[in-house]
């Protein structure tokens, strides 16, 4: 990390996990193991957490973010949900475009696109995922599907709304495997994610955009990962569902 360019920002994924009670005892929990964070803290929490997330952060330093969020306001769009619907609750980060959304549910640059678009306007911060499948590192084409990914995902994103931007760079083929990448790996890639952003931006926007790394990031193996240059922060997933070790990734970008 470079915290005179950027400040870091550790988010958790909750995915799928935790009932309204069981997240209001799990924030209860993390609450005052991150009190003195210099880091950003976020929790981002399933649709029907959120009330309940953001009333028990009330006086903390966490923030709230959703996992996904639609590109119109409203409309016949079932089970969908809208940025105005987040914003009212009290949301202040919303994860687009995770592999899992890619994967199972469709999602393509052009909708993380349109999604990217709708929670900037909202006043919201969009937090993106890119990241290559397996098949596409062992093909050698790392740097063209991330590069590809960045330029659609942010494709008329303007200069001034990108500088609210957090990249999350998470390689498919270590989300939920257990498998991370290398320090050496994620810095190499972040380091081509701000490379890119500097060709679409210029160098002193891309140099203050916080990129994160997410894949199998955990308390034993975070301080590595965020002693690199590139890396400014993480997007957790298993790790943040235990207070402890959420609590301890956070310590690590303070270091």
């Amino acid at each position: 990390m470079n915290k005179n360019l950027r400040k870091a920002v550790i988010a958790g994924n909750w995915k799928m996990n935790k009932t309204p009670s069981e997240a209001k005892e799990l924030l209860t929990q993390i609450a005052p193991l991150v009190k003195d964070a210099q880091c950003e803290v976020v929790a981002c929490v399933p649709y029907v957490d959120l009330a309940v997330a953001v009333e028990a952060v009330k006086g903390t330093n966490i923030k709230i973010g959703a996992e996904n969020a639609h590109w119109e306001e409203k409309g016949a769009f079932t089970g969908e949900i809208s940025t105005g619907m987040l914003k009212e609750v009290g949301v202040e980060y919303v994860v687009l475009g995770h592999s899992e959304r890619r994967q199972y549910f469709g999602e393509t640059d052009e909708t993380v696109n349109k999604r990217t678009k709708a929670v900037l306007k909202a006043g919201l911060k969009p937090i993106v995922c890119v990241g290559e499948l397996l098949w596409e590192r062992e093909c050698n084409i790392t740097e063209e599907v991330v590069a590809r990914q960045i330029k659609l995902d942010l494709f008329d994103v303007s200069a001034e709304d990108v500088k609210n931007v957090v990249i999350a760079y998470e390689p498919v083929w270590a989300i939920g495997t257990g498998k991370v990448a290398t320090a050496d790996q994620a810095e190499e890639v972040c380091a081509l994610i701000r490379a890119t952003l500097a060709k679409l931006y210029s160098k002193e926007i891309a140099d203050a955009i916080t990129i994160q790394y997410g894949g199998s990031m955990n308390d034993a193996n975070a301080a590595e990962l965020l002693a690199k240059e590139n890396v400014d922060g993480g997007l957790i997933g298993g790790a943040s569902l235990v207070a402890e070790k959420f609590a301890a990734i956070a310590a690590a970008a303070n270091a």
